[in-house]
């Protein structure tokens, strides 16, 4: 499967027309690059949207105990410094920096970008999209991301002014300083 890219970068649409435009079509799973352009995505497989759901609960359950921010899942969309507005497919938001969003931007795409963001490659990915994604949610403000290839069994964990570092499932992923306590190992829960 692939994705479709729409160039859109001559009728630059407006923050409010691209909400709109996903909001009327809340079927699809819409993304817009820095460079204006729509990015239409298939829906994920059964076992991704599993994998999805079963790392939205283990930050889930880490952030109910420390509560620490807040947790959101692949729908939320953000809007970033570069103007893209983007989806991570599990990202967490400090809970101090959560306190600072307008009541306006809570009810759109939030002008803000994730302290944490998982993304999960699927069928519909391709590994180098997927990697040039995370390295756009650093250059915009991330603190800690964590790239997972069920496929390979890898995670590639992406943090500011560092190169990403890879691990195998068997290895245990750290939320370090950004989300102090939490640890997964990912072949316990993605087989």
């Amino acid at each position: 499967m692939q994705i479709v890219e729409i160039k859109t970068d001559i009728v630059n649409l407006t923050e409010e027309q691209f909400f709109l435009l996903c909001a009327r079509n809340k079927e699809l799973r819409i993304e817009k690059d820095k460079h204006q352009n729509i990015i239409i995505m298939a829906p994920t497989g059964y076992e991704t949207g599993n994998f999805n759901f079963e790392l939205g609960i283990e930050l889930g359950i880490w952030n109910r105990r420390t509560k620490l921010g807040i947790c959101l899942d692949s729908n939320a969309g953000f809007t970033l410094p570069n103007s893209a507005i983007r989806s991570p497919d599990v990202s967490w938001v400090s809970k101090e920096r959560d306190e600072k969003l307008s009541k306006k931007d809570r009810k759109r795409f939030a002008h803000i970008c994730p302290d944490f963001v998982i993304e999960l490659v699927s069928l519909s990915d391709s590994l180098k999209q997927q990697k040039e994604k995370m390295e756009e949610w650093i250059e915009n403000g991330c603190r800690l991301g964590w790239l997972i290839d069920p496929e390979t069994k890898t995670a590639f964990i992406y943090k500011p002014n560092m190169e990403p570092t890879q691990i195998i499932f068997s290895q245990t992923l750290s939320g370090e300083d950004v989300l102090p306590g939490f640890e997964l190992k990912l072949d316990t829960i993605i087989s």
